[in-house]
């Protein structure tokens, strides 16, 4: 790991170094700079290392001065002998604040809380992390709906629904098989409760099931017409503007945000 130093006490500097290299032989100090304006011109001209140890007051002025001028990636661990700056130091990228005197102890809690973070974003946690996310979206989305039939209530399993759509001051559902229901609701409501895997908001008046479509086919001013395995009252028709954003959500890539 690449390690830069930022530290006006050489002394303090070069023990720092010692543990560091102790730690871990593979631990490399890059460059020690004992100033604002050493530091500045380094970060400017030198790719950002791994890790920046960092003391708050320098003999030119106080060390934000180079997070604010130079943009620094690296995680920073601060090392000062005054606890009065922490509320300043983690508006950087501060992981760390150890007060002086420093000791071996300190840096490697440090940098054992450094590795947890980095362990933490590492893409493989993250997708799990994502994946888990994205079930618990789908726990929240409607396995059926509610529809009220001559005073009884039926129950419509989403998986069996071809579209659903705004008819006058309703909802029109037909099924796979060509049944027909209406409900009280509003599109908008039923786009929320439906998984936008199997369900895409083909216009303002049409809801439709990624199961129920048969066909394609290009319209004029590059829209697409929406053929469903059932009949429809009206042609579905997508607009220009959303006919990309259909094509990849009915490949089952990423499609817009709702």
């Amino acid at each position: 790991m690449k390690i830069l130093i930022i530290e006006d006490e050489i002394n303090s500097a070069k023990e720092l170094e010692r543990i560091l290299v102790k730690l871990d032989i593979q631990n490399e100090v890059t460059a020690i700079l004992d100033s604002v304006k050493a530091s500045i011109e380094y970060l400017q001209q030198h790719d950002s290392p791994d890790l920046i140890f960092s003391d708050i007051q320098l003999a030119d002025g106080m060390c934000f001065e180079i997070y604010s001028e130079v943009t620094v990636n690296s995680p920073i661990i601060f090392c000062t002998a005054y606890d009065e700056y922490m509320l300043d130091a983690f508006e950087t990228n501060a992981v760390s604040y150890l007060l002086k005197p420093i000791t071996e102890v300190m840096v490697e809690k440090a940098l054992g809380k450094l590795k947890r973070l980095k362990s933490a974003f590492e893409p493989a946690i993250l997708k799990r992390s994502i994946d888990r996310l994205s079930e618990k979206f789908k726990a929240s989305y409607k396995k059926s709906i509610l529809v009220e039939q001559r005073e009884k209530i039926i129950p419509i399993s989403v998986h069996d629904i071809a579209c659903l759509f705004l008819e006058n001051t309703v909802i029109r559902i037909i099924t796979l098989t060509s049944q027909q229901y209406f409900m009280a609701s509003t599109l908008d409501e039923l786009e929320r409760m439906l998984d936008p895997e199997s369900f895409y908001r083909a216009n303002r008046q049409y809801i439709i099931n990624r199961l129920s479509i048969a066909n394609i086919e290009r319209f004029f001013s590059r829209k697409l017409i929406c053929r469903l395995t059932v009949e429809t009252p009206e042609t579905i028709v997508v607009s220009k503007a959303n006919s990309s954003d259909f094509l990849r959500w009915l490949e089952g890539g990423t499609t817009k945000t709702r």
